[in-house]
């Protein structure tokens, strides 16, 4: 499944060394990625790693690549009022499927640390709403998310739909 996600943004972006131009959406999916490390108040290194790793996989990027996608990422991310200028570009460049698999990874990256808050749910939620994921989606790819990562799903938030 992410063969294709990663096959159709190599496509689009051309390969991970080239220049990164102000509207790929990479930027787009790296600033969300922030936004969810940033969304219990605290990043910690776990969640970094995890967003590094998974962004270089699916992008497959060399560690320049990486480290300037990730800082063109905070600056769009350090730019923005919400979550709709990056939902936007990146609804306009996926899939259905493809917006559900990033859900996926945005429910990794909340995992990382072996836990989420209901602030991370929050956000999540929200930016699943604007890429038009469903509700039900949304909770399989949390479900998922836990399951590999092989986390205990209790949080004090509940917004399960």
């Amino acid at each position: 499944m992410f063969e294709r996600f990663r096959s159709f943004i190599e496509n689009l972006a051309g390969n991970g060394t080239d220049k990164i131009a102000p509207d790929d959406p990479r930027i787009a999916v790296m600033a969300l990625c922030i936004q969810v490390m940033e969304a219990d108040g605290e990043i910690l290194e776990s969640e970094r790693r995890k967003v590094r790793t998974m962004i270089k996989d699916h992008y497959d990027l060399d560690d320049a690549a990486l480290d300037a996608l990730i800082a063109a990422g905070e600056n769009a991310e350090s730019e923005a009022i919400d979550f709709f200028r990056f939902t936007s570009e990146i609804k306009r460049h996926f899939s259905e499927e493809q917006c559900i698999d990033l859900v996926g990874m945005l429910w990794e990256i909340v995992y990382s640390d072996g836990k989420r808050s209901e602030m991370e749910d929050h956000v999540i939620w929200r930016i699943a709403d604007l890429l038009g994921v469903s509700g039900r989606d949304r909770v399989l790819k949390r479900q998922e998310a836990a399951a590999k990562l092989d986390v205990a799903e209790e949080t004090t938030a509940q917004q399960d739909e």
